[in-house]
């Protein structure tokens, strides 16, 4: 049989996905609006939604090693669950430096001495978020959408043809930042829609009331899609603002 004959027209497949934005934006809120989800939770912003509203989780992760058991069981038990959320790689960030340094046999003080230093603790820390982004890949052949919840954080770029910016990044450090952004499908910006006042130094930032998140490229945040959206969305509580956009979110 010739290798030609594998040729075909991909489908649509389920979601892996990035949601990002600064603290009480809503982020956690906004995954839960995925299909029938669960949470695996390194931190617990299920608080913010009311108790009859509440999708299901796992146990608060106690520790590093925890996060392997839960993907397993939801990669190899049967189950129903359309998206699996993990919230958030932020501080699976700590529990993971964490992690490096406790197990480290010459007993380190830091990150940075862990692994015999010069950068290989981080290292070894992204390399753990590679474990997760695999394990998404598993979740995600098995017809699953996955959610990462990543908080942000303000960082300068210095691009080497123009002037240095400042813009909105995932609140990881940049060999870990890869795994969810990098190889995702959509990276959503969520933040709270703004007009200012004033004159002069007496501007004032005034809230809508109303969420918005991005999705498309710019140099203001991190962000991006594979589905064509080039225009912000408003997030309305309960409804997922991709529905219209992505067809596997209506499978």
């Amino acid at each position: 049989m010739s290798y030609l004959s594998k040729i075909c027209k991909p489908i649509d497949r389920p979601i892996i996905c990035t949601i990002t934005g600064d603290a009480g934006t809503g982020k956690t809120t906004l995954a839960a609006t995925f299909p029938n989800p669960i949470f695996i939770r390194a931190e617990d912003g299920l608080q913010a939604i009311k108790q009859d509203d509440r999708p299901d989780a796992f146990p608060l992760l106690s520790d590093a090693e925890e996060i392997w058991k839960q993907l397993a069981a939801l990669i190899n038990e049967e189950n129903d669950y359309k998206t699996v959320v993990i919230d958030s790689v932020t501080q699976l960030e700590t529990m993971f430096a964490d992690y490096v340094v406790s197990t480290d046999p010459k007993k380190p003080r830091t990150l940075a001495q862990a692994v015999g230093g010069y950068g290989a603790g981080q290292v070894a820390v992204a390399a753990m978020h590679g474990r997760v982004r695999k394990a998404a890949q598993m979740l995600n052949e098995l017809g699953k959408h996955v959610v990462f919840i990543a908080h942000s954080d303000v960082s300068t770029i210095e691009p080497p043809d123009d002037d240095p910016y400042t813009r909105y990044d995932l609140r990881l450090h940049k060999k870990s930042m890869t795994h969810y952004v990098d190889n995702v499908d959509l990276v959503a910006y969520l933040k709270l829609e703004t007009f200012t006042m004033g004159d002069g130094d007496k501007k004032r930032a005034i809230y809508s009331g109303n969420r918005i998140v991005t999705c498309y490229s710019s140099a203001a945040q991190v962000s991006k899609n594979r589905y064509g959206i080039n225009e912000d969305i408003k997030v309305d509580i309960g409804v997922n603002p991709f529905i219209d956009y992505i067809k596997s979110l209506n499978n």
